[in-house]
């Protein structure tokens, strides 16, 4: 484990990591207001048919803060446009790149897979869910099928360029200002920002609902466990590659991917606990590879924050 000295601290960029805070909560924390002044995430007005404008505010202004933040911060402190990060490197990161993409989907997978062993009461094995939403008589399977690689392929593409909004806000910018700390707290650290950031939507239903056991706080407490133990991967992909791309992949897979185990659950299923991948058991393959990350992964070695 690293160890922290004065010089770590002095070598921080305060300021700069200050303003990025700043304006990425206070851009996040004002769009929250407006849709919960709107009608919150149940009554919300439609854009178009079928699109609430809590999405729309939500996919925008709230998901790109930290994009925004990052540029801010650049163009207040005079820092430059140096080290953005936007190279994609694909040729170079083919694996990293594969790992981002479909390591997602085994871990969020592996993660349902022991939500439903804790909680055998909570599977529904005739997929209620998805047959009421399908004509009668539909080969379910196949559908299963289409919408497991449906979320892979919008995952790495559409949801990737949504995901992009954070990541160069969080991998791109704030995890360099945070390195001088060492790869635990620098790591520990960006994920328990990174989860708090999500407080204002997590306290208007979000991801967990409402009205489960202590709720909001153990919603809160939920969001930092799972941005912690995931934003640990996509740092690990983020700093191997030199680019914040391979994270945005992965995060986009992670949204993409993040509902499917909703389709084999009943309807009393907390979602505190699961079975999607913001709930607190389905984050436990992801907590063990983050501790195994941060012990053994040389990626975190040649990043220089030990």
């Amino acid at each position: 484990m690293s160890t922290v000295t004065d010089s770590s601290f002095e070598s921080l960029e305060t300021r700069r990591i200050t303003i990025f805070l700043l304006v990425a909560f206070g851009l996040a924390g004002l769009t929250a207001l407006v849709v919960f002044s709107l009608g919150g995430l149940t009554d919300s007005p439609e854009v178009i048919p079928g699109v609430p404008l809590w999405l729309v505010l939500v996919s925008t202004f709230y998901m790109f803060s930290p994009a925004v933040a990052n540029v801010v911060t650049r163009a207040v402190t005079d820092e430059g446009w140096d080290d953005l990060r936007l190279r994609p490197a694909i040729r170079s990161n083919g694996r990293t790149y594969l790992l981002a993409w479909l390591a997602l989907l085994g871990l969020s997978i592996a993660g349902v897979a022991l939500f439903f062993a804790f909680f055998p009461a909570y599977f529904d094995a005739d997929m209620t869910v998805l047959r009421q939403l399908l004509p009668p008589g539909a080969p379910i399977e196949v559908v299963l099928v289409a919408q497991l690689v449906q979320a892979l392929v919008l995952g790495a593409t559409v949801n990737a360029v949504f995901a992009f909004g954070e990541e160069f806000g969080w991998r791109g910018y704030l995890l360099q200002k945070l390195l001088p700390l060492g790869r635990w707290r620098a790591i520990v650290g960006l994920g328990v920002i990174w989860g708090a950031w999500h407080w204002p939507l997590v306290s208007l239903g979000y991801n967990y609902g409402v009205g489960y056991v202590g709720a909001p706080w153990t919603g809160f407490l939920a969001m930092v466990w799972m941005t912690t133990a995931t934003g640990t991967f996509l740092a690990w992909v983020a700093l191997r590659a030199e680019s914040v791309w391979p994270a945005a992949v992965a995060h986009g897979v992670i949204n993409a991917v993040g509902s499917l185990g909703v389709l084999f659950s009943t309807s009393e299923t907390p979602a505190l606990l699961g079975p999607t991948v913001v709930g607190a058991v389905v984050v436990v393959p992801w907590t063990v590879v983050a501790v195994g990350l941060l012990l053994r992964s040389p990626v975190f070695d040649a990043a220089a924050i030990d």
